[in-house]
């Protein structure tokens, strides 16, 4: 994974109003903090950071008044009706680090014939990394399973460094049988009934 560079400032106002003037000029509020050091209140690029954040975990490369920082998101807020970003906090990091993060699981290939239907029970998948090669995604193939199959966290084969922060057995995805047939059966039965 590369670093993102971002140029950012310290801020010295706080609370609403001076987060509003701050988004007003383009900016995004953060607050980085971890390590045991205080928090340090930031102001980042706004239309930089929308971009860096489309990719999850992304890696940080903060220039902090001379000082380059490493940080990954932790918690991003966003306006609810306009998506655009109201706040990020961010996580100290250092090369080596071990941290926990949620990586996305996605699927490929086809199901079994027969109607069945693929559910994610868990749309992310908690592993422990090193800070500065997490994994962007995990791809996991389905192909020809059938329904009442499960992949297990332990199935999904991680790259090297990289270990599961959750149980082994836990449920990523399964595959059900389509429940369609059923109702259409019940109501051939109820139309029967209807004409007797």
């Amino acid at each position: 994974m590369s670093e993102i560079k971002l140029a950012t400032e310290t801020r010295t106002e706080f609370g609403k109003g001076s987060a509003r003037r701050v988004r007003r000029a383009g900016q995004v509020p953060g607050v980085l903090y971890g390590h045991g050091t205080e928090p340090v209140h930031i102001t980042l690029p706004g239309h930089e950071l929308q971009l860096a954040l489309r990719t999850p975990n992304v890696l940080l490369s903060l220039d902090i008044e001379g000082r380059t920082e490493l940080a990954i998101p932790k918690a991003v807020q966003r306006d609810a009706i306009k998506s655009f970003l109201v706040h990020v906090d961010l996580l100290l990091v250092k090369r080596g680090e071990k941290v926990t993060v949620e990586v996305p699981v996605q699927s490929e290939g086809e199901l079994a014939p027969g109607g069945f239907l693929l559910e994610h029970v868990l749309n992310t998948l908690t592993v422990e990394a090193e800070a500065t090669h997490i994994p962007e995604s995990f791809t996991v193939s389905v192909a020809g399973l059938a329904g009442g199959a499960s992949v297990l966290a332990k199935d999904i084969p991680l790259p090297a460094g990289v270990t599961l922060a959750v149980e082994e057995d836990t449920v990523v995805l399964q595959v059900l049988a389509s429940q369609a047939e059923e109702p259409a059966a019940e109501a051939a039965e109820g139309d029967q009934a209807a004409q007797a």
